[in-house]
């Protein structure tokens, strides 16, 4: 199946055909596994919420997840998150080193949050 666009008909065969999990034995690891995307949604939204930014917490959600779905956490992550949450999303995976420079994308038309990079490179 070529995936050019995620949509909601191919996101979970697009999740599916990249999870790598050796350790997953079941329908209820993967689903766990698909959750954390759910856990960085709520806590950017806390974080553009509140201002309340727990960036441990969403390394560590976002570590977990490239080390399962590996380069398709990125297309994954703006599928599941609104615009408004992309810039903070931006930073985190510029922190990691994680936004190939090549090719161009969406990506880097993206400003990132200053707040979230300040943040991430105190730690």
């Amino acid at each position: 199946m070529k995936f050019d666009e995620l949509n909601e008909n191919n996101y979970l065969l697009f999740a599916i055909k990249f999870y790598n999990n050796l350790q997953s034995t079941t329908r209820e690891d993967f689903d766990e596994d698909l959750k954390r995307f759910k856990y960085v949604k709520r806590l950017l939204k806390r974080y553009k919420n509140t201002g309340i930014l727990k960036s441990h917490l969403i390394l560590n959600h976002l570590t977990i997840l490239f080390n399962v779905f590996d380069d398709a956490t990125v297309p994954l992550l703006f599928y599941n998150l609104e615009c408004d949450l992309w810039p903070a999303t931006k930073s985190f995976l510029l922190f990691l080193h994680r936004i190939p420079e090549y090719p161009k994308s969406g990506i880097h038309n993206i400003l990132e949050d200053d707040y979230c990079l300040s943040q991430l490179y105190k730690i």
